[in-house]
């Protein structure tokens, strides 16, 4: 104990922020006065801290085995320094692939993803509104320019979407997975498409119905409360799924991409967005990170590699005719997240505590606030990347497109996404 003790002080005093701690037997370490105060109530937690397992730890945090004070900024500078393992170390052993299959293709039954998905989405629309944009879209923002607000960036993905996929008037366009509404109300707004989204949230289901009310689009714009591998439309000419895939497991991913093709006209195209692995082997972060993630917020997440999302896309039969990986947006767009929070945590409290006991909100509060600086935090160090993928269903029709052998709408050169009409 006294060798660990020794080993975790000289670790505090190299940190970049000033890390006060309070031992379970009364003793404190550090700094009288640190920048972040973490007081522990259990031998487990001064384990999980002098090993750098800052998962385990934020976890002890949520279940109310440790106190943490301190900005969230410099709580993560801290945990960042803390860790003695690479977060996205995989193990490429065959026994534990395989394992990871087994246990992906477990998670992701219809039943399972459904009440997965109600797990985090349906937790109160209020307390989302809270801190993410007016329009309430849950995914990266892209700041075109440095000086753009939370809203204008979320509005700027939302037509840096439609620019992708060329949208037209009539136009019909799917969103799967299409969240509060943002994208398909947009996309119907300022392009002209007949859209609908599907979601498997409840809570999103009954807003987006009375948003397309009060707009008045209600013969433009539909959503369904279904999931994805129930839909039997006919081909739509666009689809846009954005943060969705994350949802489905490694196991689906193929399934998913056929899903998608069957869902897409010869020559249409769909934009695939999404969070990545940083590293090629690892499903979820290493040093109790997934695991934090897995319990707290997304039960049954996982996370590939790019390369293996564009292999499951091309062997459904897509054509991957542009990527981009937008990973700074979102670190940006999650510390803004993280900062509204913040500055509205009492506020937050009532919110969730109408909605469940007091212990249970406040480990839902204890939770968000290590989720979304942690997932900034991963995002600026590279652990994780957020792709924007656009796939074509390639016609046959070696004649259909701006350049013989296209095959599609896609025009091949990408002037068209950049130009300001």
């Amino acid at each position: 104990m006294k060798n660990m003790l020794a080993a975790l002080e000289t670790r505090l005093a190299e940190l970049p922020v000033r890390v006060s701690v309070a031992l379970p037997s009364g003793q404190r370490i550090g700094p009288a006065q640190g920048d972040v105060h973490i007081a522990l109530r259990s031998p487990a937690a001064l384990v999980a801290l002098a090993q750098g397992q800052i998962g385990s730890l934020g976890a002890a945090v949520v279940e109310g085995w440790v106190d943490l004070e301190g900005s969230m900024r410099n709580v993560m500078a801290a945990a960042t320094s803390l860790l003695q393992t690479d977060p996205v170390r995989g193990n490429a052993s065959w026994w534990s692939q395989t394992m990871a299959r087994a246990r992906s293709m477990a998670l992701h039954t219809l039943e399972r993803d459904a009440q997965q998905v109600q797990f985090h989405y349906d937790l109160s629309d209020d307390f989302y509104a809270l801190w993410l944009d007016p329009l309430r879209v849950y995914s990266c923002a892209y700041y075109r320019s440095s000086e753009m607000s939370l809203a204008q960036a979320q509005q700027a993905k939302l037509d840096h979407i439609c620019r992708k996929l060329a949208l037209k008037a009539n136009e019909r366009f799917l969103d799967i997975g299409c969240g509060w509404g943002g994208l398909i109300v947009w996309a119907a707004q300022h392009y002209g498409v007949q859209a609908k989204g599907v979601t498997l949230s409840r809570n999103q289901y009954d807003y987006v119905r009375k948003r397309i009310q009060a707009l008045g689009l209600d013969g433009q714009v539909q959503v369904e409360l279904c999931d994805y591998r129930q839909m039997a439309d006919t081909p739509y000419d666009k689809l846009a799924s954005v943060g969705m895939f994350e949802h489905v497991g490694h196991a689906n991913l193929a399934a998913y991409f056929q899903t998608v093709r069957q869902l897409l006209r010869p020559g249409g195209m769909a934009l695939i967005h999404g969070i990545t692995a940083g590293g090629t082997k690892n499903r979820q972060l290493g040093a109790g990170i997934g695991e934090f993630i897995e319990r707290y917020i997304f039960p049954g997440g996982e996370l590939v590699h790019v390369s293996a999302v564009l292999h499951d896309m091309a062997d459904a039969g897509l054509e991957m005719v542009d990527t981009e990986n937008l990973r700074p947006h979102y670190a940006r767009t999650l510390w803004t997240w993280s900062d509204a929070l913040e500055a509205q945590l009492p506020q937050a409290q009532r919110i969730l505590s109408a909605q469940t006991d007091a212990e249970r909100s406040g480990r839902a509060l204890r939770a968000y606030r290590l989720y979304l600086a942690g997932s900034a935090m991963g995002f600026e160090q590279g652990w994780m990347g957020l792709h924007q993928m656009l796939v074509t269903n390639p016609s046959g029709n070696l004649s259909a497109g701006g350049l013989r052998g296209a095959q599609s709408d896609y025009p091949f050169q990408r002037e068209y996404m950049y130009s300001k009409g």
